[in-house]
């Protein structure tokens, strides 16, 4: 059983989970009518298989790194109930495996899609970006916001103007929540010549850029509504999470120290969830 749950952590179960929420939105915002339970679940299978390998190939890749930081050493590679080998396998197996599901049981633009996402996040992210640039979770979160434009795809085997909209919130989103974790992170990051952007910039420059994002993050909420996407319901709700989101930057942007980055890291986790439901209730109500 603990091998088994090592295994499963291994998988990144919580993002996972949160990707498949977006996914499952880009899924129910495609068309007027609910697809089919079924169909969804084994679209969203393929897409947690794949999203779990890429996870796991992140932890393969960075083990090392892992067992010297405090967010990340109690996961199973640093505390050795898996070996790199074994994690390696499984990652290549459910990798597979999910391709293989999106290949035959649902389209081969979703499967080309999520394979370009787990490459970009296993490897380009991981094994290039993280260490080459302080933009790297930048350019990297592309990566990581494909899910809705996935579960968009899924179901009507085409890339839609809107379904790239949901990716860019998330696109936008993804530094400043991050870049905040990142500052409470800091000394990690540079104990282990990460060049996180509060490593090689400094936390001053760090909160700025969040505070920035956050503005962008902001406007770029206010879009589904701005080009017929979505109605009023979705208006409010965007203004209201995305002000809260501006308060909190600009709390950690005039605070000293960290003291404000774990809670704007926090309530980024409660603002791109809700923003997706806001999303869905503005659809099915409206």
């Amino acid at each position: 059983m603990n091998l088994l749950k090592s295994y499963y952590t291994l998988c990144k179960p919580n993002v996972v989970y949160m990707m498949l929420i977006t996914a499952v939105v880009g899924m129910l915002l495609a068309q007027e009518t609910v697809p089919s339970i079924s169909y969804m679940f084994i679209a969203l299978l393929g897409i947690a298989l794949c999203s779990g390998s890429a996870a796991a190939i992140n932890q393969v890749i960075d083990r090392n790194a892992d067992a010297s930081m405090n967010r990340t050493d109690k996961r199973p590679l640093p505390q050795g109930d898996i070996s790199p080998v074994h994690a390696s396998i499984f990652a290549l197996v459910i990798g597979l495996l999910g391709s293989i599901i999106l290949y035959v049981f649902v389209n081969t633009l979703t499967m080309y899609l999520t394979i370009a996402s787990l490459i970009g996040y296993a490897f380009v992210y991981t094994v290039y970006l993280k260490r080459a640039t302080p933009q790297n979770i930048v350019i990297g979160g592309l990566a990581g916001a494909a899910p809705p434009l996935l579960g968009w795809v899924s179901i009507t085997n085409s890339i839609d103007p809107y379904s790239l909209l949901l990716v860019l919130i998330i696109f936008i989103w993804t530094p400043p929540h991050f870049w905040a974790l990142a500052i409470y992170r800091k000394d990690e990051y540079a104990k282990e010549s990460i060049p996180m952007l509060p490593v090689t910039h400094g936390v001053a420059f760090t909160k700025l850029q969040i505070v920035l994002y956050t503005i962008i993050l902001f406007l770029v909420s206010l879009l589904p509504y701005i080009v017929l996407m979505s109605g009023v319901i979705y208006l409010v709700s965007a203004f209201i999470l995305s002000s809260i989101f501006l308060y909190y930057s600009i709390k950690l942007y005039l605070g000293e120290g960290d003291e404000y980055a774990m809670k704007t890291f926090t309530y980024s986790i409660y603002y791109i969830f809700l923003i997706f439901v806001a999303l869905l209730t503005d659809h099915f109500i409206l």
